[in-house]
């Protein structure tokens, strides 16, 4: 098996491979991945690891999807924290492949493989950011209007306006997105709005594919333990997919007030002295669990026709 390490930048990739002193670069484009997807079809069975760069591995991934290679996308954090765990201080591009091969070869068992969205799932992710930068922009707007000029402010109205306008056709295109792709599982519980649905279709494409302890710690809501010795840390949850965990939480403060379950193991957590924000995540989680358990059932009925 041979570990395979891609440094993925806006105009390049460089490539190395574990036990191999070259590290050969190619061109970020569609003729260059083209040519290192050949490279790499020659080589066997590989283990190809890449940093999550903002988007600008998205070919590279959809490209291995296609010829069937084993490809992983890690954390630019987790990538960091193994560099400095092998010794690894410095940073060029070179480097860092090679340390991603090195990451590829130790850690390939525990590294999960990349799942490729399909076309309509980018759609609605692509749908999906653009509704959060129109919202975001109009927060803003909003919060500068009271300190505008008063000659200046039917420009800003008139800003917002066109704003509204665009986030409205966006919440239609992710609405009948939803209607032909949302599965049952996806409206299991009172509170699993649009920008759920939405959230968790096209932000998280391992749902009904991992165990429930897997998709609450890949979501960033499962409770870390911080012991040592005699010492018992109080347990916090840490990382995790900021978007989805942001729809989860909002879907949650829904269902715990309009879903008969949900609000009842609330109320139980809280006569047990919970907290209410230890309480809302112990929800999160339960809601997390049963559309997990809902979909993974869905894709075995899907597999057993």
């Amino acid at each position: 098996m041979k570990a395979v390490g891609i440094d993925v930048g806006k105009s390049a990739l460089d490539v190395a491979v574990h036990g191999e002193a070259d590290v050969q670069r190619f061109p970020n484009t569609k003729a260059g991945v083209g040519r290192l997807m050949r490279e790499l079809s020659h080589r066997g069975e590989i283990r190809i690891v890449v940093e999550a760069t903002g988007g600008y591995e998205e070919a590279v991934l959809a490209a291995c999807a296609k010829e069937g290679l084993w490809i992983a996308r890690v954390n630019p954090r987790q990538a960091r924290a193994f560099a400095r765990a092998t010794g690894q201080l410095a940073k060029t591009d070179r480097l860092d492949a090679r340390m991603l091969a090195e990451m590829a070869h130790t850690l390939h068992a525990r590294l999960r493989a990349h799942i490729p969205l399909t076309g309509w799932q980018h759609e609605l992710r692509g749908w999906l950011r653009r509704r959060h930068q129109v919202t975001e922009t109009i927060q803003r707007t909003r919060q500068q209007l009271a300190t505008t000029l008063p000659a200046i402010r039917a420009l800003v109205n008139r800003t917002l306006a066109a704003l509204r306008r665009e986030q409205a056709l966006i919440d239609r295109t992710l609405k009948d997105l939803l209607q032909a792709h949302a599965t049952p599982a996806m409206r299991s519980s009172k509170g699993m709005g649009p920008m759920f649905q939405a959230s968790v279709l096209a932000l998280l494409p391992e749902l009904g594919q991992l165990s429930r302890r897997q998709i609450a710690k890949l979501v960033g809501i499962a409770p870390l333990n911080r012991d040592s010795g005699q010492s018992q840390g109080v347990r916090r949850i840490h990382g995790g997919r900021a978007e989805v965990r942001v729809a989860l939480y909002m879907a949650t403060l829904s269902a715990v007030r309009w879903d008969a379950m949900m609000k009842a193991h609330y109320q139980q957590l809280r006569a047990r002295g919970k907290v209410a924000k230890v309480a809302l995540v112990a929800c999160m989680r339960k809601l997390l669990t049963i559309v997990n358990a809902k979909r993974r059932d869905e894709l075995r009925l899907v597999t057993a026709t």
